[in-house]
């Protein structure tokens, strides 16, 4: 067994459980290292808190003398709880937080020092914009960036440094990060939603977009994480075979959790609750080693923070329990990969769920009339969102028998499409009593209060209703929320935006009551996004046929899904929202087909060293093992050698077959890599590498996994599938 390997295994095998006691409910440990609401009524004055609270609720500007008092209370509340540092947090395109520390120490030129952070720095900062992607936004000259305070994402300690959630944006103005379009759409939802429950209530002044993720992960011991070139570097397995056991028996699916993993659960939960992270709910998922964890349900900008926080908590929580925490989407072939599924709803500043059925007809006409709007959205915007999950670690997982296709589809099940059924048949125009009668009652005014039960869940599903929200189960767990929810919002604003125009044109020229002309519009579009509509398999081939003749989009690659992002219905979606320039659309495609060309760069390089520098080595070395072994056997057996050899010499046949697989395959895909560099245009190289240098991976990998299975144990360099998977 190689050193590394040997060492790694056995200092894994070692190594105790942390323990972790609670000594303290969750609940009062929610919230202690926020600077929420409860403390602001502490630490600010009633002019102070009153302008915070009216911003976060009603999204009025927060004047410099408000600013300076904030600030003072949070140096305050920080300095109290051993703070010696603040930073603004933003969330650049990299895919991962960003933060610079300093210290609110200042010298007063007089020898003496002072704790010092006012308004202006709460506000705002100047973090260098050229060195984090802008797709083509900034040049590397053009340094200059802001990070402005978002206060309505609380502030919050950890370690030792106060961190102030902000947007990110360039010198011109151009946003640079997912904030920034995330607030900009759930603006956007929140004007269209509101104006369209003012039919049903016109007491209603705001909509909230709520989302409730899943996240999901692998936890695999750091040692042996440690030993592997290509998890270290790429956060996968490019190579590996196959365990004799994997998630066959599925006994790992919601089984006793292991100590060693539940002690690092219950360290990450408490954490999150000092931090107001609402998690709620752990298990084990389907592969082993891998889990899951979620919190309650939060206004979708706070969601999203708390996501994003929640990954870098994971890391370094993770790591003092000698845990390293995969988040990639597909970090071991054959066992299932790792999503995030986004659940997403609407609610009213009067306390409706807007995807909720009511008790009477007119609150189940407004659950009605958000339900066919977003369906109506998905329909005419399902590229658009099969693009915001896009990225090369979700190719992998999307249609491998674990989760959605490729092809986005609204699965609402069988009650709620007999009940579409029913108003679609409505006849269109002015209603007669009787036939108002009967739609009250008998369409609308049955459906019942709860459908989580009434309808079976689709797991193959990449949108699906699940009774009182829609769940986007397509989103990749290393995923930002903020690019999915951004794009979902959006078309859903859009569509209450054109419904409003379309019903309110119906009572103008046409002389219709409100609940007619909305019962005619309602009609027509579940008419023209029938076609968005699938109960079946999502995996089988009858589907894909059946998309294509619906003329839904399949597309099964990052380069061809992100071509949506930059199509003109696109661009003028997102200008018409004001949600993102052309200018912002455009860049963002160009980072992301960027990202997608860096990642399979990336893993190419990293999988030519291992299988040439590792494995090639290595089945060389136990070949002329076994050349030695044929020698003896020769002076042994003389002339009988051949036939007491026979197996020895079939294996270095096989080992040399295999090592000349490798060499090829590695020869031809640098050989791809070099072709591909050399394209100018951007989207060319991402088809380059998709479709020419990606696909020599398998090849190379199937090689590699042979000799996996060849090779004498003992020798072999690389942790294996057994030892990731099941050492605990």
């Amino acid at each position: 067994m190689s050193t590394l390997r040997f060492h790694a295994i056995k200092g894994s095998l070692d190594s105790k459980p942390v323990a972790v006691e609670e000594k303290v409910r969750r609940s009062e440990l929610f919230g202690e290292n926020v600077f929420n609401e409860n403390t602001m009524r502490q630490y600010l004055t009633k002019d102070a808190f009153v302008g915070v609270i009216n911003a976060i609720k009603y999204g009025k500007k927060i004047d410099r003398n408000i600013a300076d008092q904030v600030a003072s209370s949070m140096k305050d509340w920080a300095l109290s709880k051993g703070v010696t540092h603040y930073t603004h947090w933003f969330q650049p395109l990299t895919g991962a937080t960003a933060e610079k520390h300093d210290a609110f120490f200042e010298t007063t030129g007089d020898g003496m020092a002072i704790e010092k952070f006012g308004g202006s720095q709460l506000v705002q900062q100047e973090p260098d914009a050229s060195s984090f992607p802008s797709g083509g936004i900034r040049n590397t000259f053009e340094a200059r960036g802001y990070t402005a305070w978002d206060p309505t994402s609380p502030a919050f300690i950890y370690g030792t440094t106060l961190c102030i959630p902000t947007i990110f944006v360039a010198y011109t103005g151009e946003a640079l990060d997912y904030k920034t379009p995330l607030l900009r759409a759930l603006h956007a939802v929140d004007d269209a939603a509101t104006a369209v429950c003012r039919y049903f209530d016109k007491n209603v002044k705001k909509v909230s977009s709520s989302l409730g993720w899943e996240q999901e992960y692998f936890l695999i011991d750091k040692r042996l994480a440690a030993s592997r070139p290509d998890i270290t570097l790429t956060g996968r397995t490019l190579l590996g075979h196959s365990p004799a056991k994997g998630q066959q028996l599925d006994d790992h699916y919601f089984g006793s959790i292991p100590t060693r993993a539940l002690n690092f659960m219950r360290e990450l939960e408490n954490e999150c609750m000092l931090l107001g992270i609402p998690v709620k709910t752990r298990h084990n998922e389907v592969a082993p080693n891998q889990f899951e964890l979620a919190p309650i349900f939060e206004e979708a900008n706070l969601a999203v923070d708390h996501n994003s926080l929640l990954m870098d908590v994971m890391g370094r929580i993770a790591s003092r329990h000698n845990f390293k925490v995969l988040m990639h989407e597909k970090p071991f072939a054959g066992i299932n990969g790792s999503g995030k599924h986004n659940n997403w709803s609407l609610s009213t500043d009067t306390g409706v769920n807007l995807l909720a059925p009511g008790k009477t007809p007119m609150s189940n006409l407004q659950f009605l009339t958000f339900f066919i709007n977003t369906i109506k959205a998905v329909h005419k915007h399902e590229a658009l969102l099969r693009a915001a999950i896009a990225s090369a670690s979700n190719d992998h997982r999307l249609g491998a028998n674990e989760a959605p296709p490729a092809i986005i589809s609204v699965f609402i099940g069988e009650q709620l499409t007999k009940v579409l059924e029913e108003l679609e048949g409505v006849t269109k125009g002015k209603l007669s009593p009787q036939e108002k009668t009967e739609l009250k009652l008998n369409v609308v005014g049955k459906i019942p209060d709860v459908l989580l039960d009434n309808t079976d869940r689709n797991r193959t599903s990449p949108f699906a209703f699940t009774g009182n929200k829609f769940e986007f189960r397509a989103v990749g767990s290393t995923a930002n929320c903020g690019n999915p929810m951004t794009v979902l919002n959006t078309i859903v604003a859009k569509q209450l935006k054109d419904f409003k125009v379309e019903v309110d044109a119906l009572i103008d020229k046409k002389d219709l009551k409100k609940d007619e002309a909305i019962f005619n519009v309602l009609r027509e579009y579940i008419k023209s996004s029938r076609d968005i509509l699938f109960e079946g398999n999502g995996y089988g081939k009858e589907w894909e046929d059946e998309a294509k003749r619906r003329g839904l989009s399949n597309n099964k690659t990052t380069p061809e899904a992100l071509k949506a992002r930059v199509s003109e219905q696109s661009i003028a979606l997102f200008e018409e929202m004001e949600v993102m320039s052309r200018k912002e659309t455009e860049a963002r495609y160009e980072i992301e087909i960027e990202a997608y060309i860096m990642h399979i760069q990336i893993e190419g390089r990293v999988l030519g060293d291992i299988a040439r520098n590792h494995i090639v080595p290595t089945a060389v070395k136990y070949q002329n093992i076994l050349i030695e072994n044929v020698k003896g056997l020769k002076e042994i057996f003389d002339k009988k050698y051949e036939a007491v050899s026979k197996e020895q010499l079939s294996l270095i046949e096989d080992i040399s077959s295999h090592i000349e697989g490798i060499n090829a395959n590695v020869t031809k895909m640098i050989n791809e890599r070099k072709k591909a560099n050399n394209i100018e245009d951007i989207e060319k190289k991402a088809y380059a590498y998709c479709f020419n240098v990606k696909p020599l991976f398998d090849d190379i990998r199937y090689h590699c996994d042979k000799l996996e299975l060849l090779i004498d144990d003992e020798i072999w360099p690389l942790t294996k599938y057994r030892e990731l998977l099941f050492t605990r």
